[in-house]
């Protein structure tokens, strides 16, 4: 067993210890701790949809009519017609011949990569990945290479020297990154990937229902939906629910039903749950001006941190404003919290060495009014 009584004590001397937070609430852009308000600048409902009557009544109606569960896996009993209506529509949504639902994100970058590559192939991944697509490749057994945050120029060179000592390649990455807000040059990316005669997997998590005209996700925005093979994101932020998709050919639905193990052995989503992902998909093209609304309004927030001399990054609604030091991050977070803003810091493992952070994941439920005050707060904060 490891030593946790030695792990424990380094984490807190270092600062690091992280502990859970029991909210009492969690509504429309606001969150309650202890019987306080404070506007929620930790959650990723970007769109403010978990929330939406809509959303809600569908859920009651699936209860009334399912139950509040399911008893197996999907190959063992666990399947209603409701999952395959919901994976019609992300195929559709995404563009793509099929799609395959998991229970979370985490489960679906471990189980589909650890389900398609092997120890005879390679995977090229940018080093800001998420943990949960580095834990699927670990788990693959397949050859490891990362380049450097969208560095094309690293990448193609890592191409030049390692793709051909292996079967398959695949290349992968996230197309905004969850911690620096910006997005990956997928235009670019795939043409490395015809060039050196690679797969292609991307995360849509922090991108689907905000970007691309039917807020598909930035695939979608760059017209690239023919030439990426595996489209994976989540139900559990824009969109307001929970759960996890993968979208590509039916031939690999069909092969991941049979091979990946965190779907085979994971009992199915809810009812309720599966008709809130439904709705969900049917308001982001339904209400396309709260996804506008949002992008303008991170782009007025960063702009404005920048005019007055703050180091922010990105372009999307996750704005990363850069402290650097633990210490100070700490501090600056707890000042905003006494302020009435939940914002916490992200330091290393989570981010580099170096990169301690404050990490607002704004929400179309943040109007000017609120940002233009956070904007005034985080400028009078003294560190």
């Amino acid at each position: 067993m490891a030593d946790i009584g030695n792990f424990l004590k380094k984490r807190a001397d270092d600062g690091l210890l992280r502990v859970l937070r029991p909210a009492s609430g969690r509504y429309e852009g606001n969150i309650y701790f202890n019987k306080k308000e404070y506007i929620d600048l930790s959650s990723n409902d970007y769109l403010g949809l978990s929330a939406h009557p809509e959303l809600i009544k569908t859920a009651k109606t699936a209860i009334e009519k399912f139950g509040s569960g399911t008893c197996a896996s999907r190959l063992m009993s666990g399947d209603l017609e409701m999952h395959h209506e919901l994976e019609e529509a992300v195929a559709k949504f995404k563009n793509k011949e099929a799609a395959l639902v998991f229970n979370s994100g985490y489960q679906a970058n471990t189980g589909i990569i650890s389900a398609l590559y092997g120890k005879k192939d390679c995977i090229f991944s940018d080093r800001l990945n998420h943990a949960s697509i580095v834990d699927g490749i670990l788990l693959s057994g397949a050859h490891f290479f990362r380049f450097q945050h969208n560095n094309m120029e690293h990448l193609e060179a890592l191409l030049q020297k390692e793709r051909n000592k292996f079967d398959d390649a695949l290349i992968i990455t996230e197309t905004i990154f969850s911690m620096d807000g910006d997005s990956a040059p997928l235009k670019d990316l795939v043409r490395l990937k015809n060039k050196y005669n690679c797969s292609i997997m991307v995360d849509e998590a922090h991108a689907t229902g905000i970007f691309g005209k039917r807020g598909s996700g930035m695939v979608e925005q760059e017209g690239l939906g023919k030439e990426i093979d595996l489209i994976m994101g989540t139900f559990g932020k824009a969109l307001g629910s929970f759960g996890a998709y993968l979208a590509a050919s039916k031939r690999i639905v069909e092969y991941l039903v049979n091979s990946s193990r965190s779907f085979i052995y994971s009992t199915a989503l809810p009812p309720a749950v599966i008709a809130c992902n439904l709705a969900s998909i049917k308001l982001i093209k339904e209400e396309p001006r709260r996804r506008i609304e949002l992008l303008k309004s991170a782009q007025y927030f960063r702009d404005s941190l920048k005019a007055k001399g703050f180091e922010v990054r990105g372009d999307s609604q996750v704005v990363p404003l850069i402290t650097r030091d633990n210490a100070g991050t700490i501090k600056f977070a707890k000042m905003l919290q006494e302020k009435g803003y939940w914002v916490l810091p992200v330091r290393a493992p989570t981010v580099p060495a170096g990169e301690a952070r404050l990490r607002f994941s704004l929400s179309y439920c943040h109007g000017r009014e609120v940002l233009g005050k956070l904007i005034n707060d985080i400028s009078n904060i003294k560190i």
